[in-house]
């Protein structure tokens, strides 16, 4: 027996209710943007004809996507894109999906960086280009070279890039500041890099399983990345310069700590718009 043709209202309440049932979930956020991604339409297009009958094509599709999310597959990697700081990205599961709590450090990037000086700005891991793509789309006279130690990433990277049009953006394969052209020295370094404990069980939650694993966990306390990047990045600055990383929500004394015995001056821990510890810097003396 053929199943009934659907309303668009209809099918989005059928696929709230069941994504209700997954922990950590925004039910009816998610089904819209599932059917927006299937039917290449507007949220606008669900609102304005609620009453517009699904083909069974489109149900089939549709039920198809559920699954897929129900099964614990992040929304961004069954649409293959996120939005971030405005930006419309392509993420794949060779990058991390883009977190809002991220925009802080872009904020802060923008805030030290002039807006019609050249400044010279790194982005250290940049898995899908968001934190460098839009510090570029707002400093498009300054340089921001990209690194990642996945190809796969940087391919994903560089597409985001033209797709936005992009252009002040240069992309280098390597792991951290090794990648970085020698001799250069940068105004600015930022970096999200992977900040969780190996064996953490957080690493188990919500997206995390689905994204890669080495984009996460960092050594037994989180924080061999960021030693590694602090420790390198003295070399690369130009005076002045400074390292701007994002680290877990109680990592703040230690990622400071790790800074200032390196040589780093006028430390500083920033906090997220929920009030925890997200963002660390620290500047090179004069």
């Amino acid at each position: 027996m053929t199943a009934p043709q659907s309303t668009i209202a209809q099918a989005l309440a059928q696929a709230a209710r069941r994504l209700s049932l997954r922990p950590d979930s925004e039910p009816g956020i998610e089904a819209a943007i599932l059917l927006c991604h299937l039917l290449d339409k507007p949220r606008t297009h669900l609102m304005a004809w609620p009453d517009k009958l699904l083909t069974l094509q489109e149900q089939k599709r549709f039920e198809q996507l559920l699954t897929r999310r129900i099964a614990g597959e992040p929304v961004a990697y069954i649409t293959g894109h996120r939005e971030f700081w405005s930006l419309d990205l392509e993420v794949s599961p060779a990058t991390l999906i883009p977190r809002p709590e991220t925009e802080l450090l872009v904020e802060r990037a923008l805030e030290l960086t002039p807006q019609d000086t050249p400044w010279l700005i790194a982005d250290l891991g940049t898995g899908s280009g968001a934190i460098a793509l839009a510090v570029a789309s707002e400093r498009p006279h300054s340089r921001v070279i990209a690194t990642d130690r996945s190809k796969e990433a940087l391919e994903v990277a560089t597409r985001n890039a033209r797709n936005l049009h992009i252009n002040n953006v240069e992309f280098r394969h390597g792991a951290w500041c090794n990648a970085l052209p020698p001799g250069l020295l940068l105004n600015l370094i930022l970096s999200n890099p992977p900040y969780v404990a190996e064996g953490d069980t957080h690493l188990g939650r919500g997206d995390l399983p689905w994204e890669p694993s080495a984009a996460l966990a960092s050594g037994s306390d989180g924080l061999m990345d960021i030693r590694i990047i602090a420790s390198e990045a003295p070399k690369h600055l130009a005076p002045g310069g400074a390292l701007l990383v994002e680290h877990g929500f109680e990592q703040g004394e230690a990622v400071r700590n790790i800074l200032e015995n390196i040589g780093f001056s006028k430390t500083e821990t920033l906090f997220d718009l929920e009030h925890r510890e997200r963002l660390s810097e620290g500047f090179l003396k004069h």
